[in-house]
């Protein structure tokens, strides 16, 4: 789609909405679905009408990471909360930080220096100790701690579960995903731990370019679930 805008702004929404609305020559956006968008918060409604302002001959979705993460809340998230909600507290049953090499001693030691501490937090801030497996195996994670981990993504609004929803897919981890909405730790942290299994394999045969366009960008959806995290709450 070509650009068919001249400027952005971001103005109150109605009274009755409340919140705020990006309006595109006075217009407001909506959702890919017509659904209105109106972001509670200033800043990040501020930084979603840079991504609209950044666009310059035509629009490209893929460079507005912010929107995307918006409209999921509205257009996803709000029509089938629930299946949402199963699908990123299932991660919790086969979390990758669960599932640990056997050897090389060398990728066995990176893990627990990595992974553990992460696990740790997770047991004392959600009362959800989880099991750690050799191997890659399933086996069944305690009940109670998967019902505790269940009940903190159903407690988020939608506008945070969408970005807990990305960040798992991306790490394929509920725990890191938990570790990064929460602040535990950063956006770069959580790239590293979730891909510390296939660092370890670059660091000892080379990286494709392949593998490197797709690890720039989960590094960009990881990165991007932070910051909307943080602008939500600003």
């Amino acid at each position: 789609m070509k650009r068919f805008y001249k400027t952005t702004s971001v103005e109150p929404a109605p009274a009755e909405a409340g919140g705020f609305e990006v309006r595109l020559d006075n217009r407001p956006i909506r959702s890919p679905a017509k659904a209105p968008l109106v972001f509670k918060s200033w800043p990040l409604a501020q930084a979603v009408a840079a991504e609209w302002e950044a666009q310059v001959e035509t629009i490209d979705p893929n460079a507005m990471p912010l929107m995307q993460l918006a409209s999921t809340a509205v257009d996803l998230i709000g029509k089938g909360r629930q299946a949402i909600v199963d699908g990123v507290a299932a991660y919790a049953e086969t979390d990758l930080l669960c599932y640990r090499a056997e050897h090389p001693q060398a990728l066995v030691e990176r893990q627990a220096q990595a992974w553990q501490p992460l696990l740790d937090w997770a047991a004392l801030r959600y009362d959800a100790p989880l099991h750690v497996n050799a191997g890659l195996m399933p086996k069944p994670q305690p009940p109670d701690a998967l019902r505790a981990l269940r009940h903190a993504v159903e407690a988020y609004d939608d506008w945070t579960l969408s970005a807990l929803q990305t960040a798992t897919g991306s790490c394929g981890s509920l725990i890191v995903a938990l570790a990064l909405v929460e602040g535990r730790i950063d956006a770069e942290e959580a790239f590293a731990v979730s891909q510390l299994d296939e660092t370890f394999q670059i660091e000892a045969w080379g990286e494709d370019p392949e593998a490197t366009k797709r690890r720039a960008a989960l590094r960009t959806d990881i990165s991007a679930c932070r910051r909307f995290v943080d602008l939500l709450r600003a």
